[in-house]
């Protein structure tokens, strides 16, 4: 089952439960998924990832502006993509998967992060966030 095959399950369990907010939240992600597949990238882990950074930016705007309850609606969005997104990997598993991919490219220096990164990102498949895992890899290039 696709993620938005699931989603779209959970839209329809959530109406007979009468959960409004929640089916607005849902039907948010469907549409968000639905556009993916539009624009034939069908990469739907890459679309719930850019969601999430989303309402996460506009959460911190919004508290920025000393608008709290604006901000806990995006974060609480937020936190429901999470739930539909890979189980993210352990930072020693992560740690792992770096030095591997800095034997693999033969990196021995900072400035080769970029080769680094084109070997690690595939093999992390969405499963770490691009910035811890560039902090990791910059940190152990640094080493």
């Amino acid at each position: 089952m696709s993620i938005l095959e699931q989603v779209q399950e959970d839209v329809k369990t959530a109406m007979k439960a009468g959960e409004r907010e929640r089916v607005g939240r849902l039907r948010m992600l469907v549409n968000a998924l639905q556009a993916e597949e539009k624009e034939g990238n069908g990469d739907e882990v890459a679309a719930l990832r850019r969601e999430r950074k989303r309402r996460l930016d506009a959460a911190e705007a919004l508290r920025e502006g000393d608008r709290t309850e604006q901000a806990e609606a995006e974060e609480a969005e937020a936190e429901l993509i999470d739930g539909y997104l890979p189980e993210q990997l352990s930072d020693e598993e992560l740690s792992e998967l770096v030095a591997g991919a800095i034997e693999e490219s033969g990196a021995s220096e900072p400035k080769d992060m970029g080769g680094v990164m084109k070997v690690l990102m595939p093999k992390v498949g969405g499963r770490a966030d691009g910035k811890r895992v560039s902090a990791l890899v910059k940190e152990k290039l640094s080493s």
